[in-house]
Order: C-alpha cells, then structure tokens, then sequence
C-alpha cells in the first residue's frame, strides 16, 4: 500500500471513529450482540463514505469495519493479536514498533499505531477496566486483561521514548504429562521422577526465566497431589491452573 493510500485511510477511519463515538451509546452498543454492531458499524461507514465520495471493495470496506470495531471496542491495532491463540507475547515500543512472540519467536509486525496519543489512550483504556490509573503521577500500570493476560505499561516522564506496553498471554492448551514427553520438555523417566517426587510429599523448587515454562510445569505436577491433600497457592497474579 502506498504511503498516500495509507494516510488516506488512516484519515477517513478516524473520521468513522469519530461518527460512532458522536452516534453510538458505546454502553448500549457494547451489550449487543457482534453481528448487530457489524451492522451498525456498515450502516455508518455507508453513510460516510457517500458523504465522502470514497468508495471502497468489498475486502477493503470489512477491513475498514473490524478496524474501527477494535478501534472503539478494543485494544486498536493489537486486537487481532489478542484473536490469535498462537501469539504469546504482544510487545509495544512506541507508535510505530509491535512485536509479537509465536512458538518462542519475536517478530517485528506491520502493526502501527497513528500517534504515541493512541497509544496512551489504550493503556489508559486497559487501566479504566480494572478500575486503576495510569498518568504522569502514577506513570506505571500492572494489570491483567479479561482473558488472564498479564499486562504492564509505562509512559513518560519515566518512559523517553513514548508509552510502551507488554501484553504475556497464557496458553489455552491444557499440557498433561504425555504432553510434555512428546514435545520433548522431559523424558519418560524424568516424568516419573518428578511424579514420585510429589506423591513422596519432597520439596520441590521450580525456577526460570520468563516464559520458560514454570507455571506450565507446576500446572502438570499439581495432577499428581493426593486428591485428600489440601492445597494452598499464594499468587500475585492468578495464573495457576491446577489439574488436582
């Protein structure tokens, strides 16, 4: 796409934007259900683009629709990240710098954002969610999203180069013992130590760096607790999903 293409659509979805936010009740249209907003969202840019002698194809034109969705309704640019399983870690630098990390590979995206401003207002956005705040005063944001994912943010004066977010997501895959064999995390033999080692009531330490997969192992050891054993968890963020 051209630079003057870009701008132009960048342009008029902003404009789009705008006409929800000045003909929506964003409560109200919050509650419906997605098929109906998709409908009120075409009806919108229908009337825009008569106004504005822009037409567009049909692909173009539901491209346009799922931005603006996720523009009012979402996390903007990274919202399509959020959809996909796969993606683990979503990492914002700034406007014009999103990373996302899949199968354990960061990768630059496509992905922009028009100004540090939008940035901002989707943390701050997140920081509403949670009931919390996030400003020149309290320039730092650790939240969790609705679906579990761990979020922190920081923005100036503590931030130079702009707002900047992280989003760490947790699998949806449920890892079992065999799993993990199969994968190659552990053997066989470990696996059956590590089962021993529980049902003997040993101390076990489990460690790393991030994203190495300690929630995910405690997760699959937790199976082999006595299911007359009482367990107790102290979490700063809920992430366990014990198998017991």
């Amino acid at each position: 796409m051209s630079t003057s293409k870009h701008n132009a659509n960048e342009e008029l979805k902003v404009k789009v934007h705008k006409r929800l936010l000045d003909t929506m009740d964003l409560q109200e249209a919050r509650q419906l259900p997605v098929e109906q907003l998709y409908k009120e969202c075409s009806r919108q840019i229908d009337v825009l683009l008569n106004e504005q002698n822009r037409p567009l194809s049909g692909p173009e034109k539901a491209q346009l629709i799922r931005e603006v969705l996720d523009e009012v309704f979402g996390l903007g640019p990274i919202e399509e990240f959020l959809r996909d399983p796969m993606v683990s870690d979503i990492l914002v630098n700034g406007s014009d710098q999103v990373f996302i990390e899949k199968f354990g590979v960061l990768t630059k995206t496509n992905a922009r954002f028009r100004d540090n401003e939008q940035v901002l207002q989707i943390i701050q956005r997140i920081a509403a969610q949670v009931g919390r705040r996030i400003d020149e005063s309290s320039p730092m944001l650790d939240a969790r999203l609705r679906d579990g994912s761990r979020v922190n943010a920081i923005i100036p004066p503590l931030s130079l180069s702009g707002p900047s977010l992280s989003i760490r997501r947790f699998g949806t895959i449920q890892m079992d013992p065999k799993t993990l064999v199969e994968i190659g995390t552990v053997c066989e033999e470990m696996a059956q130590f590590l089962q021993g080692c529980v049902r003997s009531r040993l101390n076990i330490l489990i460690s790393g760096g991030t994203g190495s997969g300690k929630t995910t192992l405690l997760n699959v050891i937790s199976r082999w607790v006595p299911n007359g054993e009482r367990i107790v968890t102290i979490e700063d963020a809920a992430e366990l999903q014990l198998q017991q």
